[in-house]
């Protein structure tokens, strides 16, 4: 019975909010152009010492600031939430309900560069949806994802779900992580920052940049919308290996490679096109490329967005997700910067420029910390 109800979800509204642009039309633009938000940065505030990341710039911010003003104390990561969801909604022709609208937030750090100087509660990712999601009019409906990065491809998910179930007609799904020393120490910690842009499953890579943005799509299955792309099917797994190295095998994250093509009732051979997590760590590209080679995807186009916008957390999976929405409107893959000699155990079809090709169905996977992987299958409308 329950499966009689379910009806197909849509991505009917996108935003992309980064060093690359205010719009999905910006970053697409620079994509196909192959330019990358990527810079040397020298800012003592974040870091003893020089790094490379993709930083929204002190103009873009001012303009952010400007327009999310309102009678709601908003600080800058919910400053960047709120420009965003609402840049998209304001590209649909057709006012959504908000009473049967739900907003999800997906985020890994949220406000933590504030811990010790404000009230810890309002520090918790939970206040902050509440205060996005009453400027935007969703009021009391909120949810909080937070699931290390995998966190923005779980809330498509989540919506999804939601969604299908008939609980609402609409959902918002917005990603967004600022670039703090919080997270940046983190990652230097851990000697997974590169001291270059970095190059996702080449010989050469040393590490990730990390990214700051805002990223939001809006679901729905009302037929009033013009729908951009269907969120078909998707799953998680675990790889229960190690709290911050991934599975040495691949085998997990192939898992829900291949769950996900299942529900979908898809072949391996029916993927088009492979958004990677590719974060151009060691570890993460190699077994995303053993992953791949167990689901019988070595031949499939792949590329990360990783070398344009950096590691962005809580929003990659939903910029991420954007691009893939841009790529099938335009029927074209996007190219993997950075790539030049193979440097995975695994034969993979790497992009390497910008080209047109028949996009219908597009698999995005994402993998982070404890182990943790997600998969969703996007098809053209």
């Amino acid at each position: 019975m329950a499966s009689e109800i379910m009806r197909p979800v849509y991505a009917i509204a996108t935003n992309a909010l980064s060093a690359l642009g205010f719009t999905s039309d910006n970053h697409w633009a620079k994509i196909v152009q192959m330019q990358s938000g990527i810079g040397f940065h020298e800012d003592s505030s974040l870091s003893t010492s020089p790094f490379w990341g993709s930083q929204i710039s002190p103009q873009a911010w001012q303009i952010i600031h400007e327009q999310t003003k309102t009678n709601q104390v908003l600080l800058p990561f919910e400053q960047m939430c709120v420009y965003s969801a609402q840049t998209a909604l304001a590209t649909l022709e057709v006012e959504i309900d908000f009473s049967e609208t739900v907003f999800i937030l997906s985020t890994t750090k949220g406000n933590i560069e504030w811990l010790g100087s404000i009230p810890d509660e309002q520090i918790l990712p939970i206040a902050s949806a509440a205060k996005i999601s009453n400027v935007l009019g969703c009021h009391q409906n909120y949810h909080v994802v937070s699931h290390a990065c995998i966190s923005g491809v779980v809330a498509c998910l989540y919506a999804q779900r939601l969604l299908e179930s008939g609980r609402y007609k609409q959902a918002i799904v917005t990603g967004a992580d600022r670039f703090s020393r919080f997270v940046l120490s983190g990652f230097q910690s851990f000697q997974a920052v590169a001291n270059e842009v970095c190059r996702p499953f080449d010989a050469k890579r040393s590490g990730i940049n990390l990214g700051e943005a805002a990223s939001t799509i809006v679901f729905s299955t009302d037929d009033r919308f013009e729908p951009l792309a269907r969120l078909v099917s998707g799953s998680t797994s675990n790889d229960a290996n190690h709290i911050s190295g991934p599975s040495r095998t691949g085998e997990e994250l192939a898992l829900s490679i291949n769950r996900s093509l299942s529900t979908a009732k898809l072949d391996a051979a029916d993927i088009d096109m492979i958004s990677a997590h590719g974060t151009a760590t060691l570890y993460n590209d190699e077994m995303e490329a053993k992953a791949f080679t167990l689901a019988n995807l070595t031949h499939t186009p792949i590329h990360s967005l990783k070398g344009y916008v950096g590691h962005t957390l809580g929003a990659a999976g939903l910029i991420e997700s954007t691009m893939i929405i841009e790529a099938i409107k335009h029927q074209q893959l996007i190219a993997s910067l950075g790539y030049e000699q193979h440097g995975v155990s695994e034969c993979l079809n790497i992009t390497l420029q910008p080209e047109h090709k028949l996009l219908s169905t597009v698999l995005k996977t994402a993998s982070g910390f404890g182990g943790c992987n997600a998969t969703a299958i996007w098809q053209k409308c």
